[in-house]
């Protein structure tokens, strides 16, 4: 973050560092895993979810909120020192700011990035419609940590955003016809939320797409089933829709609404 001399060349960094945030953390270089204690790597996943640079101040208050503020700038100068014990180029540091380095590969920038990618409707996705965008957005952001305020807040940030990508990118494999990729994204929206019915609809719509009407109105059923027990609710007008007119009246379908 200091600024580079006149004429001083900038050293590319020579290994490969990668920060995964998604199913749990985990810090690697060259792919050989960096033990860190817990304090260093909450401070290490809370600068690579900030997306830029934060004052000391600020992150040494949301780290450690239930702290004076003296206390918290000294438990982040020791995350910081802890930090540079491991050799290896984590943090950029300045007397004011904190960020983390710009060489790290993190895994939930690039989720993000994909996801935002699929839900602009100008933007053509050919490239990321894969198996590892499906797991990537069906994976959860560092679902152990749910004890800071903080932590909360970004995950529900990506919670929000993975699901609306996964839907697009249902209809989006629907429209191209990739019927089994496409039920697979839709059956990683409904795991990841069961009582959204949006995302049992794109997932109707994908098996309607391949011909399997049976499947469809499986997941009609299991939608309003959920709904019901959950919400005390009923399924909408738009997910009935797509259920033949006869069916569509009962709202269930006849061999299940036997008994």
């Amino acid at each position: 973050m200091e600024p580079n001399h006149p004429g001083e060349s900038v050293k590319e960094p020579t290994h490969v560092t990668t920060l995964r945030l998604l199913k749990g953390f985990a810090l690697s270089v060259d792919q050989t895993r960096v033990p860190l204690c817990s304090s260093v790597q909450r401070l290490i996943a809370f600068l690579a979810l900030q997306g830029m640079p934060r004052s000391r101040t600020y992150v040494a208050g949301t780290l450690w909120p239930d702290v004076t503020m003296s206390r918290a700038h000294a438990n982040l100068r020791s995350s910081l020192w802890r930090a540079t014990q491991t050799d290896h180029h984590i943090i950029d540091t300045s007397t004011q700011e904190l960020a983390i380095s710009e060489h790290i590969m993190v895994d939930v920038h690039e989720a993000v990035a994909n996801a935002h990618r699929l839900l602009d409707l100008t933007c053509s996705c050919d490239d990321i419609l894969t198996t590892q965008t499906r797991i990537d957005l069906s994976a959860d952001l560092l679902p152990e940590w749910s004890e800071n305020e903080w932590v909360i807040t970004e995950q529900e940030q990506y919670r929000q955003l993975r699901l609306y990508a996964l839907e697009a990118m249902t209809e989006r494999l629907t429209t191209a016809r990739r019927h089994g990729e496409a039920v697979a994204a839709g059956l990683a929206a409904v795991r990841a939320e069961p009582l959204r019915e949006s995302a049992h609809h794109v997932l109707m719509k994908a098996h309607l797409a391949a011909g399997n009407r049976g499947a469809a109105l499986q997941q009609y059923e299991q939608c309003r089933s959920v709904l019901r027990d959950e919400l005390g609710l009923e399924p909408s007008p738009t997910l009935r829709s797509l259920l033949p007119s006869s069916i569509a009246r009962d709202g269930r379908p006849p061999a299940l609404a036997k008994g």
